[in-house]
């Protein structure tokens, strides 16, 4: 069996991913920061020691790096560039010092590396502005792990929005299901008139499982489908399935400043890598965390 190791094992994506890569015949370890046990490491990335003890003791034949601080609204600019950069190049690191290479190593960064560029579709080409820490935080892990190309098998992943069962409810569109699950009458959002792709948590695991052994890497991938989805939209799908109308009221403490108001990318280069990736529709997500 090919074992893959997964950081944040225990993360919305790890949960998922790890899944979905033991389904397609992968021996899946992970690290996690809190829990441990069989194939579970406890970890702080940010510290090299702790990561040379797991890598020594998995030596992985892939590595997905999931771990991070992935919530844009965190006041704790510092720990984006800890968690986020510092780490990501911590694990280069140790890999190179203990002589461990792994077959692919994908990192995960994200869209909003890109902020507002003004474009309906944004493709890798286009050169970032990030609007936030967290995509500042995600652009410079990007910049310091190209150094690393030239010694390691990397794929950089740029994740477009994505969802599904389990993601926690500070995220837009888990908030949005637990208010019909909780049949509220009122639902208070910030940006209304925002455009997102909202994918599909199994989209993205058939991606990152593909992206392991497909023959490309020292590159920058958008994990994307280009199916831009408006939040009202999102609402009006959930009144259907929930079957009642609720209504929605604009709280200004969740207007976020910079906001990006239109964040979909072009799949062009990810799917000339791995080949073409469909996905069920939004609606069918939606459904599956109502009825979760």
């Amino acid at each position: 069996m090919k074992k893959v190791l997964i950081t944040a094992i225990d993360s919305f994506t790890g949960k998922h991913l790890s899944a979905y890569l033991e389904n397609a015949g992968y021996d899946v370890y992970g690290t996690s920061f809190i829990e441990h046990g069989a194939k579970k490491y406890q970890c702080d990335i940010t510290k090299k020691e702790a990561l040379s003890a797991v890598l020594k003791t998995v030596t992985p034949d892939f590595l997905i790096h999931l771990a991070g601080i992935s919530f844009v609204g965190s006041k704790n600019s510092t720990q984006f560039y800890e968690v986020n950069t510092i780490a990501t190049i911590n694990i280069l690191d140790t890999l190179l010092d203990l002589n461990i290479h792994p077959k692919k190593i994908i990192l995960a960064s994200s869209a909003t590396v890109y902020g507002n560029q003004g474009l309906s579709v944004l493709d890798e080409s286009l050169c970032p502005k990030p609007a936030n820490h967290y995509g500042a935080s995600k652009y410079a892990m990007e910049t310091l792990a190209q150094n690393y190309f030239d010694k390691l098998p990397i794929l950089i992943s740029r994740p477009f929005n994505y969802t599904g069962t389990g993601q926690a409810e500070n995220f837009l569109i888990p908030k949005i299901v637990k208010a019909f699950k909780e049949k509220k009458e009122v639902l208070e959002l910030g940006n209304l008139h925002v455009s997102r792709e909202f994918n599909d948590i199994g989209f993205v695991c058939e991606a990152y499982t593909r992206m392991l052994t497909c023959k490309e890497s020292g590159e920058i991938l958008n994990i994307a489908s280009g199916r831009g989805i408006q939040l009202l939209d999102a609402v009006a799908m959930m009144n259907e399935i929930a079957g009642y109308k609720i209504k929605i009221k604009i709280n200004p403490a969740f207007v976020r400043k910079n906001e990006i108001e239109s964040l979909t990318g072009s799949a062009e280069k990810l799917f000339s890598f791995i080949g073409t990736l469909k996905q069920q529709e939004f609606k069918y997500t939606l459904r599956d965390m109502f009825e979760a």
